[in-house]
Order: C-alpha cells, then structure tokens, then sequence
C-alpha cells in the first residue's frame, strides 16, 4: 500500500497525535487539543513539529516535537537489502505559563501528562497503530527550567523519546 508521507514523518505525525489527547476531556488539567483561534475562526495547532521558533501569538501550554540532532547510541545495526532496525531519537520540548510564586510547577504537571498520554499508547499492543513498525519505545527522564529570555520567555520542559523502527531501506514511504 503506498503512502503520501514517509515512514518517519507518519512517526511524528502519529506521536503528535497521541501528545493531542492530552485534554480535559480525557481528564487532564491541560488541553493540547487544536482549537478555533477567537480573532480569526481559524483552526490552530498547540503542538508542532519540527518548528523552531515561536512568537507571542502562539499559544500557551504548546508542545513541539523535534529530532535529536544528537549521535545516535550505540554503533549501527545491521542492515539487509529490504529492511533494517533504526532508531529514532526524537525531543519533546513544551512550554507553560509562569506560576508567579512557582515557576516550574505548571511544567511538572505539563510533561506528566504527556508522559502518561505517551506510556498509555505504549501499552497499546500496537503501538500507535504503526504494526510491528515501532518496535519500542524510551521515554527519557524530563529537565524543566524556568523561563530566562534567553532559551524561553516561559517556564519549558524537555524529555527524549527513543523509538526503535523497522524502516524499509528501500522504500522510505512504506
């Protein structure tokens, strides 16, 4: 079956999908959900991917998901002419309002939800509907900073995610 999008962009378009669950209707003190924009009746998003730079108009709690431009760990796995294991080391980065008093505790619970969200679809026995494409995943313990104006302008927290894959050396999109 072919597909529009490559495999590892299905990847992150599926893990924001799972971070997007993260609402009050299903029982979080956080909504990550998109939402109609009062100003222009448009649709926006509260989490991204691979975007870097935000602005004042962007919504706060948000979410982005990045690769890890880190070395990957461990030496290269073996690779065959039809298929090979990989990994994919992702960032999940977000950003909160300052509590006046506490800074860093609207990031604490922020990155705790989405954690749960993240395990609560790894117990899944297909994990997020990728088949036997995703074949583990690692959530790293999250650092959360206050904001600085140097990195953020708001409180922030950041967690790896490591997702071990089985991509199709031949065919990127399968």
């Amino acid at each position: 079956m072919p597909y529009d999008d490559p495999f590892r962009l299905r990847v992150m378009k599926v893990i924001a999908a799972a971070i997007k669950t993260v609402t009050p209707e299903n029982e979080y003190n956080l909504d990550l959900s998109d939402y109609e924009d009062a100003d222009t009746g448009k649709t926006r998003e509260r989490v991204f991917r691979g975007r870097t730079i935000f602005g004042d108009d962007d919504p706060v709690p948000m979410v982005v998901i990045l690769e890890d431009p880190r070395a990957p760990d461990g030496p290269p796995q073996p690779q065959h002419a039809s298929a090979h294991i990989s990994v994919m080391r992702l960032l999940v980065q977000g950003f909160v309002a300052d509590d006046k008093d506490h800074p860093l505790d609207p990031a604490y619970h922020a990155s705790a939800a989405i954690i749960k969200a993240l395990v609560l679809e790894k117990k899944r026995l297909d994990l997020f509907g990728m088949k036997v494409r995703i074949q583990s995943m690692h959530i790293e313990t999250p650092v959360h900073r206050p904001a600085d104006n140097e990195v953020s302008s708001q409180a922030y927290f950041v967690f790896g995610l490591r997702l071990t894959l089985v991509e199709k050396a031949d065919d990127p999109f399968f």
